[in-house]
């Protein structure tokens, strides 16, 4: 089973590499891409720690290479998305061709998973209207000016509505992965 994964620079080092070698531990083909790069290519992430400050802390994590080119992706090709946080949303969901990524697997009601600020993207393609959706919790008012009723939930875990699944942030891998496991 093919996974698309669309990624880009500073994402959030844990929520780019966990799921990915996680996902591909259990069999599934994970395709890691990010708009403008090809295979082969590296993403810059960056590592959010939770140290006692009112947000989250900042650091440099690891170069990633990608596996896949962005301009070949056809959401036809795969049975789900997978959206990482991290900074990269805020700059990803100003890209038409991953908006309308984004849609295809919304209006084929394939699985899709989002974790920290990668329910930005989600909400930029106004996929979430009606739904149940976590974030960080920064990315609560747009969710809500989206349509959807954001979900605060304790930072490990996560919540499923229909083919969405979302979670405040890494520390909810294990839920979050369990549930997108699930509708796979």
């Amino acid at each position: 089973m093919k996974i698309l994964m669309i990624t880009g620079d500073y994402v959030e080092d844990y929520e780019n590499m966990v799921p990915f070698q996680a996902l591909q531990a259990c069999g599934y083909q994970i395709d890691a891409v990010c708009p403008n790069k090809r295979k082969g290519d590296t993403i810059a992430t960056s590592i959010h720690d939770f140290e006692g400050a009112q947000t989250y802390s900042e650091k440099r994590g690891h170069n990633f290479t990608l596996n896949a080119d962005f301009a070949s992706v056809k959401a036809d090709d795969y049975a789900a998305l997978y959206l990482p946080g991290g900074r990269a949303p805020e700059y990803l969901r100003l890209n038409p061709e991953v908006i309308a990524i984004i849609r295809a697997f919304a209006s084929a009601n394939k699985p899709i998973a989002s974790i920290c600020h990668g329910p930005q993207l989600l909400t930029a393609a106004d996929v979430v209207r009606g739904k149940r959706v976590s974030a960080y919790p920064a990315c609560e008012p747009e969710v809500k000016m989206a349509g959807a009723d954001y979900v605060a939930l304790e930072m490990d875990q996560a919540i499923t509505d229909g083919n969405l699944v979302t979670a405040p942030a890494w520390p909810a891998h294990p839920a979050f992965l369990q549930q997108f496991m699930a509708l796979l």
